[in-house]
């Protein structure tokens, strides 16, 4: 089976629930190149490449592998033409600056690409979304000349890009990193250290690839961000060498290598001491797209499965005692509602995040507050999307049985694919830990009221859906804020590590009944033929899914006393 992209559903988040064709308007270089129709056409051509160019190479990217070899690493058959047609096709640049030729295009479209392309192969959609990542870390931070000479290769494809943070030692605690860097002139200095997991580190796809990473000057203790190129501008190798790629359980079309850097000449990027404040800029842009790798990953399982049920004869229709297809047994269609509840909920929020990026990005008077709004979202939707998202591939894979469990199926590939989403860019605990501790807590809950207030203020403006869920929302998101400000983390630091993701996912099922909610609304206003579909699913939603609000805030009220109390002697 193929992989189809969902156009209606995207196509009606954009126009109907969104409004594109008015947010747009008031967007820089954006409102001279974009509305809704050509937006449209962008969605259908991404649509095409990915289900007749990226998805046929995914089976056997999975089977073949990359392979390692005297310190070349090559991507699986297929892979090098699939990525020189993708940044032909200009699909690489699609949100870059337009002037370092970028297509400028807003976030809140290129999730939608994002999706399809994680839907139609996780491994391959890694090396351009590392790619883009580091582009938009560079253009944040870096200096004139660094854009002008790095970011028109990057955009174009002709260069590619990684991310080069983990050392073996250390982990997720970066301050204790040992890669050196000793100062050779005045932004330029010598790398010395071992990384390793580096997605995209080495691989055949591109002439040159562009490593950002993270070292410590000679005599500060403070992390700086460099640019380290495997190739020099004259073409001269760079001391940029991968020992080893890891074989892993699943995305085995993605190269995760170790690599080494000796004394490799790099520019630094902003300023010493301050290198994961800049990195944290590709950082969140990978948790976002590594969150819509999850929802994308929710998208095909749910494809596989449903074509499945609706194929596959076993059991009889109880009532006209005749064999029926599975989509008939209640268990299956269970399934299948939750896994498109979730699923489409997911894409509501993944656009609205990135409109809020799109809104901090150009300005206005609220531009802070957006800000902040995309800031708290961001370890929601990555962690939500990937808890959610391993969720719904595993029971796709329980609609087919026995034939989930084997190759021929594909869906087992997804499932191996999808469970890494929850460990990199952050395991989902740290995600949580950060949403609960920086994000509400030590903000002293500023941020998520203002959030909360904007959601009740459109809840009570609602005209056609139903006033008792609209005020459930309202009462467990006050339940969220209440409960954030009762802790106080200086007397008992653990109760925000140990409630940390109950809290995150309370808020992610509540933020999720209020896009539904949002959709029906919008759906009745506008008349949409998707209306029907969505009033039912938002019925499931509510019944079904909604009350693991309400066991996750049980869950924090004695969260610290029931997981710490046990001494660690007995474990």
């Amino acid at each position: 089976m193929n992989y189809s992209a969902p156009l209606s559903d995207m196509k009606f988040l954009l126009k109907n629930v969104f409004h594109a064709d008015n947010v747009w308007p008031n967007f820089p270089y954006v409102n001279e190149n974009l509305d809704i129709d050509i937006a449209f056409t962008i969605l259908d051509e991404a649509s095409k490449f990915s289900s007749d160019v990226i998805f046929p190479l995914n089976r056997n990217a999975d089977e073949q592998g990359v392979t390692f070899s005297f310190g070349n690493v090559k991507t699986p058959d297929g892979f090098t033409e699939c990525y020189q047609s993708f940044s032909e096709a200009g699909w690489g640049g699609l949100c870059g600056n337009p002037d370092f030729e970028g297509t400028g295009m807003p976030k809140m479209l290129g999730v939608l690409v994002d999706e399809m392309n994680y839907s139609a192969s996780n491994a391959f959609t890694l090396y351009s979304s590392l790619t883009a990542g580091a582009a938009l870390c560079i253009d944040s931070h870096a200096s004139e000349n660094l854009k002008k000479t790095y970011l028109p290769k990057l955009y174009s494809g002709e260069w590619s890009a990684a991310m080069a943070m983990t050392e073996a030692h250390a982990g997720s605690d970066l301050n204790n990193i040992r890669t050196k860097a000793v100062q050779v002139s005045d932004d330029q200095y010598k790398i010395t250290g071992t990384k390793i997991f580096i997605t995209a580190g080495d691989h055949d796809l591109t002439s040159n690839i562009i490593h950002l990473v993270l070292a410590k000057v000679q005599n500060d203790s403070r992390i700086s961000l460099f640019l380290v190129p495997k190739f020099l501008e004259d073409n001269n190798f760079n001391h940029v060498s991968a020992s080893s790629i890891e074989h892993k359980m699943g995305l085995n079309g993605s190269a995760t290598c170790v690599m080494n850097y000796d004394e490799s000449l790099g520019h630094l990027i902003g300023e010493q001491g301050k290198g994961l404040s800049c990195m944290f800029t590709m950082m969140n842009y990978e948790r976002l797209a590594i969150g819509i790798q999850g929802l994308a990953n929710s998208e095909a399982a749910y494809q596989l499965a449903v074509n499945y049920a609706k194929d596959r004869i076993q059991g009889t229709e109880p009532k006209l005692k005749l064999p029926c297809n599975i989509i008939d047994h209640g268990d299956v269609r269970r399934m299948l509602l939750t896994i498109r509840a979730l699923t489409e909920a997911g894409r509501a929020l993944s656009v609205y995040t990135g409109m809020q990026l799109d809104l901090a990005k150009y300005g206005g008077d609220s531009q802070q507050k957006i800000a902040n709004f995309s800031q708290l979202l961001t370890p929601v939707t990555k962690s939500f999307f990937t808890d959610r998202g391993l969720e719904c591939a595993v029971m796709a894979q329980q609609v087919f049985g026995g034939h989930g469990y084997i190759r021929e199926s594909g869906i087992e590939q997804i499932v191996r694919d999808t469970r890494i989403a929850q460990i990199y860019e952050g395991t989902n605990g740290i995600q949580a830990i950060d949403f609960l501790s920086r994000k509400v807590v030590l903000d002293k809950q500023v941020v998520l009221q203002q959030f909360v207030e904007d959601i009740n203020f459109n809840l009570a403006n609602f005209k056609f859906v139903n006033q008792k869920k609209c005020d459930l929302v309202k009462a467990n998101f006050q339940k969220l804020i209440n409960f954030a400000s009762t802790i106080n983390h200086k007397v008992n630091p653990s109760l925000l590590n140990s409630c940390a993701v109950n809290y995150l996912d309370a808020f992610g099922y509540n933020i999720y009944g209020y896009f539904w909610l949002l959709m029906v609304e919008k759906s009745h206003q506008s008349k949409h033929h998707l209306f029907e579909s969505k009033q039912y699913l938002c019925d499931f939603f509510f019944d079904q899914l909604m009350p693991n609000v309400g066991l996750h805030l049980n869950r924090l009220k004695s969260c610290d006393d029931s997981i710490m109390a046990m001494p660690k002697e007995i474990f």
